[in-house]
């Protein structure tokens, strides 16, 4: 990381950290008036087209975004902190909105979210809306393809920032997650200590620091009792219960069929549990199934499901302390937090042709 929190931001090296730009830094850099300047970022056709796209590219390359609520200097907090994550269809991602929007709220924040879908133009949008309405911070699942610039653009603007669940290298905020290495390392060892040899991974999007980290932890399992994790299926991107149907005519026709699958989360896990009986193969004894993050209800399903408790209530309640600390002027240091992870075991990963919860309809 950069000893320069500034460094990359694109902030020019004269104006002071935290400082918002205005339209006559803007004008100044280029030349020309600060009228033209609003102008030309409000598309006027009284600017010409080339002045229009040189002051865009430079409120670009600056992080200006101009204020339509008040084009005056900022001079009070607006309450308003933003949530952005990639599923909040997701019950580990309802269950982290709903701890901080509770805290928040406490403190008398309005809470904005984002559902980005790890569409980085749509988290981007949301961003400079956001903005556009003076929002002291932002709480960012960072999507696929943010950069460590454009976060630290925000901060240097100042702008509150506190990352969750994912890792943005080189970013200079506080993020909270949990350790998901070490979570997809335990649960792949019960696996192994439940007999089974070949362990499937079904899931993760690999460009994430969560994807590529619970695959690591497959794979350090894996390597450690001995079995050469790429001789194993390994099957990247699946995030919901759609993808894990759709995956199960996959795993059983591999030609070395796994006896477990270490689903990447629970979302992927409860698709693949009913596709697997639908294709005559019981979930539990006939393939193990563990899930990851330990949603609402995991435990409730037939077979009851083995997973990894992220605790997504403890992510939810640092990452909103983080933020008011911030907001209140305090010097947060640039920190992993990384919350402990707990393995719940269940009835679904049993020893191969081992029944341990009861029959469905029994």
């Amino acid at each position: 990381m950069s000893d320069n929190p500034g460094s990359g931001s694109g902030v020019h090296p004269d104006e002071p950290r935290g400082r918002r730009l205005t339209l006559g830094d803007i004008a100044e850099r280029l030349g020309i008036s600060t009228a033209t300047v609003s102008l030309a970022l409000r598309d006027s056709p009284l600017v010409a087209k080339t002045t229009r796209d040189k002051v865009k590219d430079m409120a670009r390359q600056v992080g200006y975004i101009y204020n339509r609520s008040a084009a005056s200097l900022r001079t009070s907090r607006t309450q308003i902190v933003g949530v952005a994550v990639h599923d909040i269809m997701n019950p580990y991602f309802a269950e982290i909105f709903s701890t901080l929007e509770d805290e928040l709220e406490r403190q008398g924040q309005m809470v904005f979210i984002c559902n980005h879908r790890d569409n980085v133009e749509r988290q981007r949008v949301f961003i400079d809306t956001l903005l556009q309405h003076r929002a002291d911070g932002l709480i960012l699942c960072a999507s696929v393809g943010t950069t460590p610039e454009e976060i630290n653009r925000l901060i240097d603007q100042g702008i509150s920032v506190t990352l969750i669940c994912r890792d943005v290298e080189g970013a200079n905020a506080p993020i909270v997650r949990g350790d998901d290495e070490t979570g997809a390392f335990l649960v792949t060892q019960h696996l192994i200590r439940q007999g089974h040899r070949r362990i499937a991974m079904a899931g993760g999007r690999r460009e994430t620091s969560t994807g590529r980290d619970r695959n690591a932890g497959w794979r350090r399992a894996l390597a450690t009792a001995g079995i050469d994790p790429d001789s194993q299926l390994d099957i990247p991107e699946l995030m919901n219960q759609t993808d894990g149907q759709s995956v199960v005519p996959r795993l059983l026709a591999a030609p070395e069929r796994p006896s477990a699958v270490m689903c990447f989360n629970d979302m992927v896990a409860l698709g693949m549990m009913p596709a697997l009986r639908w294709a005559g193969v019981e979930p539990g004894p006939g393939m193990a199934v563990t899930g990851y993050d330990d949603v609402d209800g995991a435990a409730a399903r037939t077979p009851s499901l083995t997973t990894v408790a992220s605790h997504a209530d403890r992510i939810g309640s640092m990452a909103a302390s983080l933020m008011l600390r911030q907001i209140g002027g305090e010097d947060v240091l640039v920190t992993r937090h990384l919350i402990e992870p707990d393995v719940k075991i269940r009835d679904s990963s049993p020893p191969p042709g081992v029944r341990h919860g009861r029959r469905l309809g029994a």
